[in-house]
């Protein structure tokens, strides 16, 4: 039978670069680090680790076993905290992740199911790259997450993603532009105008409407930047310029701003939730089931207001 102390010492080993470092890591005297080694070789009949004067090493069959290795005590963490939440508070505590928009409109109405079934809920707010990390790191049950065309969300087999929204991207303009009367506006149409961007040039949807410009050959020029969407209906009013804006977060679009569809390849973001395979899988499941009826009801909802190509509130 394999023991978590021998994965232990073979995670310690492979980071480390020594059985001597391995054994300060985990507090054990490296004969105790010797004879793990030894019982877990010994186990799969093979050789593990290579030893040399210079430290060791990771065989080829040893680097294929520390990526599951890895997983167990990761689980075995998992499995501690949610039944340490049990214990101590008398109810289990999902964590979930979601950036800003999806959390104003999907997330609310979920958050209440679980918390019926006596489910706390630890809430983390932040741009996509912020959710990823704290997947990844297991710091999340769950996060709200999107892509989009040319986008990875790049999660591995740990994870469930359960697709919930497409959110259409939409070009927010001033009543009084020249395109206003359009149902639909071209892209090529808005070559010369001003752009409200986001603070972050990178974000995904800066970087979807480059790639969507590059299409018409030019590149938007942006004149203003900021991440608060009622600002960016602000400015467009204002005539400052045009914006592309998920259909999530437009909200009730102001009077004085036309919203219109673009002509041209599809532009929207994927909007799905992720959820780490856990031992939590009752709340889970609820949070997903909750999310999905809350997708399908914005979603008949966008069905009844939008018109060909103008777009009602949300």
């Amino acid at each position: 039978m394999l023991e978590l102390r021998q994965l232990n010492v073979l995670k310690a080993i492979a980071q480390e670069g020594s059985l001597a470092a391995a054994a300060r890591a985990l507090h054990y005297t490296q004969p105790t680090i010797t004879h793990h080694l030894g019982v877990l070789e010994a186990h799969f009949d093979a050789r593990l680790v290579r030893r040399g004067p210079r430290g060791a090493a990771l065989t080829e069959l040893g680097a294929a076993l520390l990526p599951h290795a890895e997983a167990v005590l990761e689980r075995l963490r998992l499995a501690e905290r949610e039944v340490r939440d049990l214990a101590e508070r008398g109810t289990h505590t999902l964590h979930i992740g979601t950036f800003p928009t999806a959390g104003a409109l999907l997330l609310p109405p979920a958050v209440k199911a679980v918390r019926r079934d006596g489910v706390q809920v630890s809430l983390v707010e932040g741009e996509l790259p912020v959710l990823l990390r704290g997947l990844r790191a297991r710091e999340l049950h769950a996060a709200l997450v999107f892509s989009q065309p040319g986008d990875r969300l790049d999660l591995d087999d740990d994870f469930e993603l359960h697709p919930l929204l497409t959110d259409p991207l939409l070009l927010v303009m001033p009543e009084d532009h020249r395109c206003a009367a359009l149902t639909h506006v071209p892209l090529e149409e808005l070559r010369d105008d001003d752009w409200i961007g986001s603070a972050d040039p990178r974000d995904p949807c800066d970087r979807v409407l480059s790639w969507a410009c590059a299409q018409y050959s030019f590149e938007p020029v942006h004149a203003l930047r900021t991440d608060d969407y009622a600002v960016v209906q602000g400015f467009v009013a204002a005539g400052a310029g045009v914006a592309l804006v998920p259909r999530l977060a437009l909200g009730t679009p102001r009077e004085d701003v036309a919203v219109r569809k673009p002509t041209g390849p599809p532009l929207a973001r994927e909007i799905s939730v992720a959820v780490l395979r856990t031992t939590a899988a009752r709340s889970t499941r609820e949070l997903v089931e909750a999310l999905t009826l809350q997708a399908e009801r914005i979603g008949r909802r966008w069905s009844d207001l939008d018109g060909p190509g103008t777009v009602g509130p949300a």
